[in-house]
């Protein structure tokens, strides 16, 4: 138990026996009237994001997340195997927990899973990754002054936004929290 004069960003909330990050919060103490927190959190499971706002001092309970840095190996059906760096254990993640963050997951691609009794909620991927083009459609001629894009794939499997000037098999920088492109990577 802890109070909300304790809470920090990423602590993790456990309300109505569900789980919830802290994303913001804010001390605020009003000219008359009790003072309160006014916090936005994010559901752990669902990523539903909520503003909710507590009284100064009230009592909430917090939720044991352990976060291990996991190496992930390979997929089985609808799991992603992960393997622990400190003591080699092999964990399937669920697909729905892994969920859209699988766009830009290589093997043997360091990553954080964090868990809650044992039961995996989510991972977090670095924040960007290196990337080679698959597939990607010539630029037109003369269009280049424009600073257009045009799709490609990588090699996950996923499809961003680049500059018309690169072509198949170019390695790029890639945002993994948006997609968005970030560079050209020189090999």
């Amino acid at each position: 138990m802890a109070t909300t004069n304790d809470l920090k960003n990423g602590m993790v909330l456990r309300i109505d026996g569900n789980l919830w990050s802290v994303t913001e919060f804010q001390h605020v103490k009003p000219g008359k009237g009790g003072a309160f927190v006014r916090t936005t959190l994010k559901n752990v499971m669902t990523g539903k994001v909520v503003d909710k706002t507590f009284n100064a001092g009230t009592k909430v309970e917090t939720a044991n997340v352990d976060r291990r840095d996991m190496t992930y190996l390979y997929r089985d059906g609808d799991d992603f195997i992960f393997m622990d760096a400190a003591d080699y254990e092999q964990v399937p993640v669920p697909a729905g927990t892994v969920g859209d963050q699988s766009r830009f997951l290589l093997e043997n691609q360091e990553v954080q899973v964090s868990f809650n009794d044992g039961v995996p909620l989510y991972i977090e991927l670095p924040a960007s990754v290196e990337l080679e083009i698959t597939h990607t459609d010539p630029g037109v001629q003369g269009d280049r002054s424009t600073g257009g894009t045009k799709p490609a794939t990588v090699s996950t499997g996923a499809e961003i936004q680049v500059p018309l000037f690169l072509e198949t098999g170019t390695k790029v920088k890639v945002d993994t929290r948006d997609g968005r492109y970030l560079g050209r990577v020189s090999s």
